[in-house]
């Protein structure tokens, strides 16, 4: 048995580059070759899929990127474990039969099932599900590659299974085996999102550009697991971007909400977790600690929510405010007739003044409405904005064409017992088998930390202490994402300037002082009234931040200018903080 598993990833959702796959494999050693395809949306998709043709509901692009690289994977002998079934993991893996018999290749192709609930979701309270997927662990997997497997394709498994699961079956883990479980699940969470371990969507990607890392494209990451759960994370050495610890941490507060990670295999604890930089684009992972799985699993359900559309109006110039006050009343009153269930307006702010050109000296107003049937959103919405481009504001125009009524989706989480599930897995000879589930349970379940563990700040704050108004940005990081309706924001103190350790503690101490769930409304005025938790990360310099209902019923239904909450991360630092002067020895001009 090798000492360390590579376990590389070549997507992080379905759409990532195409081209990953051959990368990796051409790129240099590894065991085994991930791919994460899904997502609560992206069930959604395949789910419609479905309902055109039931032979589909997996990622397609996958099957022409195995169809591409099959050989070459075979002889570098890297195993493939993805996630790309979706909704038909077993369609899939006849698909990729068919596609290696027609390239001559014999290969043992498996595939884990039990996820999808949708046949049984009345007698488990899911009534309406258009889809209903229970979040499946790594041990099917595992038992997949036991047997001698050479692709596993899953529904859906968490994403950090499909690292979970060749580690187990690499080191021989057993279900209690806590800590080990819980440092993959944390690689897992790292390498799960493809380039974004390495540099990608990561707030200090300026710093990495002024040294050259963006000369070429990003690459895909690497984790090295050791038989104890502890990883490095890495790259190969010739693509853009960088592994540091500040890009690693933008991983690992990614979607999350408290500092207990439950997953089906385990309860990951995310304070335990330590990072060092080892060496350039390698940074290890230690320390991290595991306990006992809740005793239900999650359960990803889309519903049919209706149908919606929208028009954008572009207000420019003088008096935007009273023009987007007309179309407004003009739109509204045409709409009378046959009003949509909901009438949704976006807000208008003054385009700048004096502008060098049209576009900055204009607006958008944008208009989206939503019912459970589609004649309210369809023709009679789209000819009321058309009707009024001869008899409204100065300037009309629209940004597009209407489009047709289109129907959404609507996302919400659910829980079923563990004995509701069963995972199965379908080896390459068609015998199956069911997986063992774990025994003994966590009764804890999300809980805040306290600040417990950060050093009293070697710089104490005095009444008379002389502060600055400025971004919290200025060397605060930040990623956010969605998580259903629930927006994740985790800030933390970047570690990428060679500040003193005593500095960089003093950061960390003002920031979890800071972000409270107060603060979090002042700088997300959006927030007023919606449940707020800031959970604390000291061991990674930062805080993670839940606010509950932000995206409403999930992306696919939201009506917000952000509907993932990707760019809230980017708002936040924007926003301006008194900062205690001290604070800024040694920092980095932002201008």
């Amino acid at each position: 048995m090798k000492a360390t598993l590579r376990v590389g990833n070549c997507s992080g959702f379905y759409g990532d580059r195409f081209s990953a796959m051959r990368e990796m494999l051409e790129g240099g050693e590894l065991d085994v070759l991930t791919g994460d395809y899904l997502a609560e949306l992206t069930m959604l998709i395949l789910g419609k899929d479905t309902m055109k043709d039931p032979s589909l509901g997996y990622a397609r692009t996958f099957v022409r990127q195995v169809e591409e690289n099959l050989g070459l994977a075979l002889e570098k002998g890297v195993r493939i474990v993805s996630n790309a079934g979706g909704l038909n993991p077993a369609g899939l893996a006849e698909r990729l039969r068919e596609v290696s018999t027609g390239l001559g290749l014999d290969v043992a192709i498996a595939h884990v099932e039990g996820d999808d609930l949708r046949a049984r979701a009345g007698e488990l309270g899911l009534d309406g599900a258009l889809t209903a997927n229970a979040y499946l662990g790594g041990f099917g997997i595992a038992a997949a590659l036991d047997a001698g497997a050479q692709i596993v394709v899953t529904g859906r498994v968490t994403d950090a299974s499909v690292v979970l699961g060749p580690a187990a079956h690499h080191f021989g883990w057993g279900l209690t085996d806590y800590d080990q479980l819980a440092g993959a699940v944390v690689a897992g969470h790292v390498i799960e999102c493809g380039t974004q371990a390495c540099g990608g969507n990561f707030s200090g990607f300026r710093d990495l550009a002024r040294q050259g890392h963006f000369n070429s494209p990003i690459g895909f990451p690497i984790a090295e697991i050791a038989a104890d759960g502890s990883s490095v994370i890495t790259k190969r050495g010739e693509t853009g971007g960088a592994v540091t610890v500040d890009t690693v941490t933008a991983q690992l507060v990614y979607e999350i909400q408290s500092t207990r990670y439950l997953g089906p295999d385990v309860t990951t604890l995310l304070n335990s977790i330590e990072l060092r930089q080892e060496a350039a684009d390698r940074v290890a992972i230690t320390g991290v600690r595991g306990e006992a799985p809740p005793a239900t699993l999650k359960v990803c359900v889309n519903e049919l929510g209706g149908w919606r559309n929208s028009v954008e109006f572009v207000l420019t110039g003088l008096e935007t405010e009273t023009k987007a006050d007309w179309v407004r009343e003009q739109m509204n009153a045409a709409l009378a007739v046959d009003p949509p269930s909901t009438v949704h307006w976006s807000g208008t702010t003054r385009p700048h003044q004096d502008a060098d050109t049209e576009e900055a000296a204009s607006i958008l107003l944008r208009c989206t409405v939503k019912d459970s049937k589609p004649g309210p959103v369809g023709k009679p919405f789209t000819s009321a904005a058309v009707e009024l481009a001869l008899a409204s504001y100065p300037g009309f125009t629209m940004t597009g064409p209407p489009s047709a009524a289109a129907p959404y989706g609507l996302y919400r989480p659910a829980y079923v017992a563990r004995d509701a599930v069963v995972q199965t897995v379908v080896h390459a000879d068609g015998r199956r088998e069911a997986i063992t589930e774990p025994s003994v349970f966590s009764e804890g379940g999300a809980e805040a930390t306290d600040p417990i563990g950060l050093r009293p700040s070697p710089f104490p704050a005095p009444h008379d202490a002389l502060t600055r108004r400025m971004p919290l940005g200025t060397f605060v990081h930040a990623r956010s994402g969605d998580k259903g309706g629930d927006a994740n924001l985790g800030l933390w103190v970047a570690k990428g300037e060679a500040i003193p350790e005593e500095l960089y503690l003093a950061r960390v101490n003002w920031l979890a002082k800071l972000i409270t769930p107060a603060k979090v409304r002042e700088l997300v005025p959006e927030a007023a009234g919606l449940p707020i938790e800031v959970y604390l990360l000291p061991n990674l310099g930062g805080v993670n931040v839940v606010i509950h209902g932000l995206l409403g019923d999930g992306v696919a239904s939201s009506v917000r200018f952000d509907p993932q909450a990707k760019g809230l991360g980017e708002w936040v630092r924007s926003r301006m903080v008194n900062v205690d002067e001290r604070l800024l020895a040694r920092r980095e001009d932002i201008g």
